[in-house]
């Protein structure tokens, strides 16, 4: 029995915030009971908020024919993916028509709603800032507004649903199903701990930061891509919409081993020819390139070495991984280490990070680690050119044709990357560093208000108070 986790509850603990009367084990896990003892008690968020989702505009048949028009699609419509992180993330964000958007308006976000996924990626929240009014939401979003911002901050709101308290709640709703999945009725019996309006206050006020910084981070970021346009004579570079170029055999096939007329397309030949007007080289020349392992999902485990896929990876760094592997069973396996650029190559190609310290991480097939083995270019300055149009279109020309994007090894390794003056990398490769400098301060801000509402919750207001001053002098 060693080793085992048994929970031993009565009847009138089965019967207690349980209208659906759960009774697999998985409901039960301590730590999930141990959390509701913290905040048993505590108001049910349905008679705090007001709850709208894309179901909420009309019949299923009638919402799907408004999204899906002919219409040029220019609002953003925000799914299950972009929410959960405090934040909305606005990598790929899919759009809707205006006038889709305009007959959509119970799903239409405003300042301050809460966006909650029930579906995919459950779990935390995220609040919608200036940028973010007027797009919309799909039917995997649950757009919440409060009643009374008086007495509950919307901010306080979604930084205590991405701690613990808030996201064990979904999690343990979620468990039991195949695809993690919640229903808005039981998004509306969540528990809230409504602490004193002051550390509402002062919640919001770390996560207003924590935003402002974010916003520097990507100005320093778009600062450092306008750079490298700039000096290609690229930032202006609109390519051509000509569908038609003519090759004979020996200019096509024979000498790239494609048919497919995509792979031809004029554009592509116009962004390399641009890159190649000025000092380049091939990617293999400029670095090593290893593969990882793709072990299989009978190897995922709950706990190990974080397990990091294409879904983990974005071009400003990675999400926490909800997969592990053994570290024993593993332990040969290459992890990445400082200064070592991720590459995706299958799924959604081209994503590239540098890591900016030794990892204890297993990354799948899908990434290739990428490692500068000449002093011709600087690594935050390759990453910057791997992420930019000037690559990013060579790998859509590599990968395209096919139902599932695979970029091979042999066709990353003939990539064209611009070899520029030194003096402006090292501008490039600052104003990245920079960038990401300010985006660890605005993570640091916002883990600093999930702890202070769970220390709120664990020990009480004053303490928390003590613990936001104490980061802030650090």
């Amino acid at each position: 029995m060693e080793g085992l986790e048994i929970t031993i509850i009565t009847k009138s603990d089965i019967l207690k915030d349980n209208s659906e009367f759960r009774v697999d084990s998985e409901y039960y896990k301590k730590e999930y009971l141990q959390l509701y003892k913290k905040i048993y008690g505590s108001p049910v968020i349905e008679n705090l908020v007001f709850m709208s989702d894309l179901s909420t505009n009309g019949s299923f048949a009638t919402v799907a024919s408004i999204i899906h028009d002919n219409n040029p699609r220019v609002i953003p419509f925000i799914r299950s993916g972009n929410t959960g992180d405090t934040f909305i993330n606005h990598a790929d964000l899919e759009y809707i028509s205006m006038e889709a958007h305009n007959n959509l308006p119970k799903s239409t976000t405003h300042l301050h709603d809460i966006m909650m996924a029930r579906k995919g990626k459950i779990g935390g929240a995220s609040i919608i800032m200036h940028d973010e009014v007027n797009f919309n939401c799909n039917e995997n979003v649950i757009k919440i507004n409060i009643k009374n911002k008086e007495e509950i901050n919307p901010f306080y709101f979604t930084g205590y649903f991405n701690c613990k308290y808030g996201k064990k709640q979904v999690e343990r709703l979620s468990t039991g199903n195949v695809q993690p999945w919640v229903s808005i009725f039981q998004i509306r019996k969540l528990i809230l701990f409504i602490p004193i309006k002051s550390f509402q206050l002062l919640i919001e006020e770390q996560i207003v930061k924590s935003h402002f910084k974010l916003q520097l981070s990507k100005q320093e970021y778009s600062q450092a891509e306008t750079l490298l346009l700039e000096t290609l004579g690229l930032n202006n570079f609109e390519p051509t919409t000509d569908a038609v170029n003519i090759k004979n055999f020996k200019e096509s096939f024979l000498s790239s081993g494609r048919l497919d007329a995509e792979y031809y397309q004029k554009k592509y030949e116009e962004i390399t020819a641009r890159v190649k007007s000025h000092n380049y080289d091939q990617l293999r020349n400029l670095v090593d390139i290893k593969k990882s392992i793709e072990p299989g999902s009978d190897a995922y485990q709950e706990e190990g070495v974080p397990f990091v896929r294409v879904s983990n990876l974005n071009k400003l760094g990675l999400s926490e991984p909800d997969i592990h592997l053994d570290g024993t069973k593993y332990k040969d396996v290459v992890r990445p280490k400082k200064d070592t650029i991720l590459l995706s190559k299958d799924g959604s190609v081209g994503i590239a990070y540098k890591v900016s310290e030794d990892m204890n991480a297993i990354t799948s097939g899908a990434i290739l680690h990428l490692s500068v083995k000449t002093d011709e270019v600087l690594p935050d300055y390759l990453t910057l050119v791997l992420n930019s149009k000037v690559v990013q279109m060579q790998a859509e020309r590599d990968a395209g044709g096919s139902i599932l994007q695979h970029w091979k090894p042999s066709e990353i390794e003939q990539v064209i990357i611009p070899i520029i003056d030194k003096h402006i990398q090292q501008q490039i490769s600052s104003l990245v560093s920079e960038s990401f400098i300010l985006k660890k301060q605005s993570e640091q801000l916002l883990e600093t208000a999930k702890r202070a509402v769970e220390i709120a919750i664990e020990q009480s207001e004053e303490s928390a108070l003590k613990y936001v001053e104490e980061a802030l002098i650090h």
